[in-house]
Formats: structure tokens, C-alpha cells, sequence
């Protein structure tokens, strides 16, 4: 019996087939999903090999990569790299493609097999997502994106993260439910405004921020909440405006965006963020302000500021620091989660004169008036982005202990007028660990997959995809070793990378703050 007859059978569903929209969605859906089987539970299958298995159908073009997963032995190709698209699987001695209802099926086959745990619930999840990316195509067919080219990079994500399996997911449940607020779909939208009772007022830090956004009647205090988490928890916060702990005082009379973390929204003026607690889950985790990490934000975040403004101005473009301050937090003591918001500082006071800033996420996916358009010289562009980015994050760790969650979604990017990086801005105290609780070794993990792993490999790739002729890593290798770290000096000779695994982290169902990782190849390792 040959290789091939070994191959178990999957039962397959055709290629999605009508709109276009339809075929862009199951495209965008695809690629999160097939980086993660590919990278947690496959591995590469030898050309050699693949052409032995078919002598009649070679492995295909050259673009065209073959891998086995592990629990079944399945041989399972697709088209691309970074971006992998068209899977196929070995049937039979012929590749039948698979469209993306047909995929989580193998997928959950696939990891049935290789974990022993069954799961229900990620392939409504893996399909939920899907579902959530055609929704925003519709949406985004008859609607016009934000003018400033900051807020399009916060709102440019229909990928979303690259290594998840179901990276947009919302929770299941009709659209109108949460397209509203999704800024994928450019969404805008008032807060709601409620009156707190003075005597049930929790806070700590600075907000007063909070108390400028309208009007609270004698005895209350102002806490705005984000609409859809305020429908999510309805039921429980009825008896408390039964008994008028809580009162309705309108809205914002100005709308608010949503950025890339969707709980997060900017608002205009005063120039500042609000960060609430939405009770979905957004790729791991259940989107709350969590009691333990709002109590320890005090700490964190003036352990951050510490770091980042020392970092700034040692390494970077000077001037006040390259982290946004969460300067505190204001809820209701009898829902503490549910109802809490965070006062994170605006951009305005951060950014240099004649600069714009953008999220570096949006940088990667590509959006209208990225600074990389601008780029004539894309290693120089690159050169720049790794000096602003890469020292302030060595530094926090190695002079200060402190890791920030140095990953696309948290980096900003502030851009002189030709697009040229001139300083890196950090964000979400949340994130942030603290050597003296996690230890240096465990701190060096986390930053380098923050850092190295979903910072510039992302970027670099992106860079890659545009420029082919560029090698993006040179430049990387000499910005590591001016750090003068040992950690950075022995990242350059390290076969691996630590690549988080998303995809069995959620299979299993460990908690979303209990990082899993699995070596992956390093970039920077010099032969």
C-alpha cells in the first residue's frame, strides 16, 4: 500500500461558488486559519517526495507548498506563503479543493485526532468569523472610510490577526447586533451616558477626563458605556435602575470610532480613549476590564511610562515618551467588570510636530494613504521603522523590567510627511508584565513574540510582498546587536523563534493569558 492509500478520506464540501463578495470573504477566513494548522500541527512534506506520491500529478507549480498534518497524515497544499490561499488535500490520487466550511471540518477532524479533546465550539467560531468578514464587505460596499489616515489604520483590519483561527469572530448571533459598532465597517457611534450614584462609585487614577463628556445630576457621577456591551448585560444591571443606582442621561451629543481592539474607541475631542468591557470573545478571551488587572493598572502603567519615556529619550526621536498613559478607571462597585471604563491618553501630545501617527497593523494589511505608499526608499523606510521601534522595547526590559505588548496592534507609528517612521508608540498597560512578577526568562519569551515574532516578521513580510528584491533582515540583525543585550546577541544564533499557538490554545480550551508556543524557523539566524 502507498503512501497515497494511507491517506484518510475527508468529507468535502465544493468550493464556495456566486458573488464575489462570497469568494473574498472564504479568502480572507482562509489564511488565518490555514497559518495556524500549518504551523501548529503540519510540516513541511519534501518536494522530492510529493512528486513520488504523483507521478501523474506532480505537487504542482512552484508556488504551490505541500505539507502533512501530523494526526492523520493527510498531504494538504496551498498557493502563498505569508498570506496562504486555495487549499487543497490529496484524495483518492487527485487535490480537491477546499472552500472554508470544508476546511474547519478537516481542521476539526485534524485536531479531534491530534489532541484527543473534541470542540464544538470553535468551528461555530471558525465559521461565525467567516461569516462576520462577508458582512463587512457588505458593509463596507456602501459606506465611505474615515478622512484621516489614522483612523483608517484602525479600522483597514478585515484579516485581523494572522495566526488565529478565528480571527473576527463576534460572538455568533445576527449582524445587526454588533455591525453597528464594528470598525471594520468604519463604524461611528454615540456613547450612552448614565448617572452613577455617587455612593457606588469605584475608581482609582485620573477621571476626570469622564466628567467633561455631559452632565451628571446632583448626587451622580458621569459614566459613559459602550452600547452594545450595555444591551449584552441588560438583565443584570435592571435592578439597579429599578432602584436608581444607575440613571439614563442620553448620549454623547458627538460620535465616537471604534479602533482595532473594538472595545477601544477614539474620541475626538477631548483628544482621548475609552476602553470598556464587551462581553464577547475576540480571539481568545472574553473582551472584559478584569477586576486583577484593573487593580494592578496603577502599577503597571506607571512602571510603562518610566520605561517608555527613559527609552524615548535615549534611543528614540526624544521628546515625551513613546507610550499611552492609562491614566485610570471609573465603574460601579455592584458591577464592577461589567460596567468598567478606562481613560487612556490621545495622540495629540505624543506625536511630533508635522507627523502623523498610524497602527502599525494597519501598515501590514494596507490601507489608503499608508505611509508605505510613500516609501521611496523601502530599506530605508525600514531601517527607520526599526529604530524607533525596536530599542524602546529593549530597553523597558532590559533597564526597567518591564515588557510591553509590543505587537502590531499596540505599536503606533508616528510618520514625518515623506512617511518616514520617527518615533514608535506603545500602548494597553493590560498588556504589560513586569519582570519582578514573570522572571527574565519567561519577560524574554513574551517580548520576542510580541516583538520579533507578530511585530517584524509581520512587517517584514509586508515589505517583502512589495519590494521583492528586498531582504529585510540584515537590517534587523544589526539593530539587535547595537542593543548590546546577550538576549538579542544569542536571538541571532537561535534555530527558533517561540510562535504562539492560537490554534490549539483555543482547541483545548486553556486560558487566553496561558501562552502556548511552538518553535518556529528564525529569519535572523545567519547559517
Amino acid at each position: 500500500m502507498n503512501r497515497r492509500e494511507r491517506v484518510d478520506r475527508v468529507d468535502l464540501i465544493p468550493p464556495p461558488t456566486g458573488a464575489a463578495a462570497t469568494t473574498r470573504a472564504d479568502a480572507y477566513a482562509l489564511a488565518p486559519l490555514l497559518n495556524c494548522l500549518l504551523r501548529e500541527v503540519a510540516e513541511p512534506f519534501p518536494e522530492t517526495e510529493a512528486e513520488g506520491e504523483e507521478a501523474a500529478d506532480p505537487a504542482g507549480p512552484a508556488d504551490r507548498r505541500v505539507h502533512r498534518l501530523a494526526a492523520s497524515g493527510r498531504l494538504l497544499r496551498v498557493r502563498g506563503v505569508r498570506r496562504p490561499v486555495e487549499p487543497e488535500v490529496l484524495v483518492d490520487g487527485a487535490w480537491v479543493r477546499l472552500g472554508h466550511t470544508a476546511l474547519v471540518g478537516l481542521v476539526a477532524d485534524e485536531l479531534t485526532r491530534h489532541t484527543g479533546v473534541a470542540n464544538h465550539e470553535l468551528p461555530a467560531e471558525m465559521g461565525d468569523s467567516r461569516d462576520v468578514v462577508a458582512a463587512l464587505l457588505a458593509a463596507r460596499a456602501r459606506t465611505t472610510p474615515p478622512a484621516d489616515p489614522y483612523l483608517r489604520s484602525e479600522q483597514c483590519l478585515l484579516t485581523g490577526h494572522p495566526y488565529h483561527p478565528a480571527p473576527k469572530a463576534r460572538g455568533g448571533g445576527p449582524a445587526t447586533r454588533w455591525l453597528p459598532y464594528a470598525p471594520e465597517a468604519y463604524a461611528r457611534f454615540p456613547l450612552v451616558l448614565l448617572g452613577l450614584r455617587e455612593d457606588a462609585v469605584a475608581e482609582d487614577g485620573d477621571t476626570s477626563a469622564l466628567d467633561a463628556l455631559g452632565t451628571a445630576p446632583p448626587g451622580y457621577r458621569l459614566l459613559p458605556a459602550h452600547p452594545w456591551q450595555l444591551d449584552l448585560v441588560a438583565a443584570a444591571l435592571a435592578p439597579a435602575f429599578a432602584d436608581g443606582r444607575l440613571v439614563r442621561l442620553g448620549t454623547t451629543p458627538f460620535p465616537v470610532r471604534p479602533t482595532a481592539a473594538i472595545r477601544t474607541v477614539h474620541v475626538p475631542d477631548p483628544d482621548l480613549f475609552l476602553k470598556f468591557s464587551l462581553d464577547v470573545r475576540v480571539t481568545n478571551d472574553i473582551r472584559r476590564l478584569w477586576r486583577h488587572d484593573l487593580l494592578k493598572l496603577r502599577r503597571t502603567d506607571a512602571a510603562a511610562t518610566r520605561a517608555l519615556a527613559a527609552a524615548d529619550g535615549a534611543g528614540g526621536a526624544g521628546g515625551a515618551g513613546g507610550w499611552l498613559s492609562d491614566l485610570g478607571y471609573r465603574t460601579a462597585d455592584f458591577a464592577f467588570e461589567e460596567l468598567a471604563v478606562l481613560v487612556r491618553e490621545g495622540l495629540s501630545e505624543r506625536l511630533p510636530s508635522g507627523t502623523s501617527a498610524c497602527l502599525a497593523a494597519g501598515l501590514v494589511e494596507g490601507f489608503a494613504g499608508s505611509p508605505l505608499d510613500r516609501a521611496a526608499d523601502p530599506a530605508r523606510w525600514w531601517e527607520a521603522y526599526l529604530a524607533q521601534v525596536v530599542p524602546p522595547a529593549l530597553t523597558a526590559f532590559d533597564t526597567h523590567g518591564v515588557v510591553i505588548e509590543a505587537h502590531l496592534q499596540n505599536t503606533l507609528v508616528a510618520c514625518a510627511a515623506d512617511g518616514t517612521p520617527v518615533r514608535a508608540l506603545y500602548r494597553d498597560a493590560e498588556g504589560v508584565k513586569l519582570l519582578t512578577d514573570v522572571g527574565r526568562a519567561a519577560g524574554w519569551e513574551r517580548l520576542v513574540y510580541c516583538l520579533v515574532v507578530n511585530n517584524l516578521v509581520e512587517m517584514a513580510g509586508a515589505l517583502a510582498d512589495r519590494h521583492p528584491g528586498l531582504d529585510p533582515w540584515p537590517a534587523v540583525r544589526a539593530e539587535l546587536r547595537r542593543s548590546k543585550l546577550p538576549e538579542a546577541d544569542a536571538l541571532l544564533s537561535a534555530p527558533s523563534l517561540p510562535a504562539k499557538t492560537n490554534l490549539l490554545l483555543r482547541w483545548t480550551g486553556a486560558d487566553g493569558a496561558d501562552a502556548r508556543y511552538r518553535p518556529m524557523p528564525n529569519p535572523l539566524r545567519e547559517d
